[in-house]
């Protein structure tokens, strides 16, 4: 990887976490400086694009709630990638775990802001500011929940979708072509057992929407 990719990869990772992560006033005024960022990369700016401009043009408020719907309100668009591969069973504790592990890692303090480690922003800053060999480490093991989050994203038109897409071109290896692909490739949906069922093989499992 070159030198300059390496920084476009910063730039990208780090204003796709923020664009990512619920809408404050704090994101809002950080435009203009993901704008001139970005803007220093051919092409950078694209996947970015709508995303900023409705945060420029939007009503907080309404941003805000649009965010919860689309976000926090159900599971179509869940940004915890160890959801899509161990959902809210009792083996997730452990990925959660590995999580951290690889952040202590880096023997810099990580501030999860209340958020669990898997959480898809806080992985794309702590690649951007801390250990980018690290962090795509995590976002290649977790690509093929990369891709299923960006394939809901498409699905419901939701903008954001360019972002992640960005994101998984930055990785080793093509995209598949859609969500039945990326199942086979991983050969697994989210599962939906509660904590302390017995262990299953996911592989037998459906992909359900939230």
């Amino acid at each position: 990887m070159s030198r300059q990719t390496g920084k476009q990869d910063q730039v990208s990772f780090l204003a796709a976490a923020w664009c990512l992560s619920y809408p404050d006033a704090a994101l809002v005024a950080r435009v203009p400086l993901m704008r001139a960022a970005l803007g220093e990369f051919p092409g950078a700016s694209q996947p970015f694009a709508v995303v900023l401009a409705m945060l420029e043009s939007t009503d907080l408020m309404e941003l805000q709630t649009q965010y919860v719907q689309e976000f926090d309100l159900g599971k179509r668009h869940a940004l915890h990638l160890s959801y899509w591969t161990d959902g809210d069973t009792r083996r997730r504790g452990e990925v959660l775990g590995a999580f951290k592990k690889v952040y202590r890692g880096s023997d810099t303090l990580v501030d999860t802001h209340g958020e669990l480690p898997d959480y898809l922003p806080m992985v794309l800053e702590y690649a951007a500011t801390v250990d980018m060999v690290a962090g795509k480490e995590l976002l290649q093991q977790y690509r093929p929940s990369l891709e299923l989050i960006k394939f809901g994203l498409l699905r419901d038109n939701l903008p954001h979708a360019a972002m992640v897409q960005a994101v998984c071109n930055s990785l080793p290896g093509a995209s598949p072509a859609d969500e039945q692909a990326v199942m086979r490739m991983a050969g697994y949906g989210p599962p939906t057992e509660s904590v302390g069922l017995d262990p299953y093989d996911p592989r037998l499992l459906p992909m359900k929407g939230a």
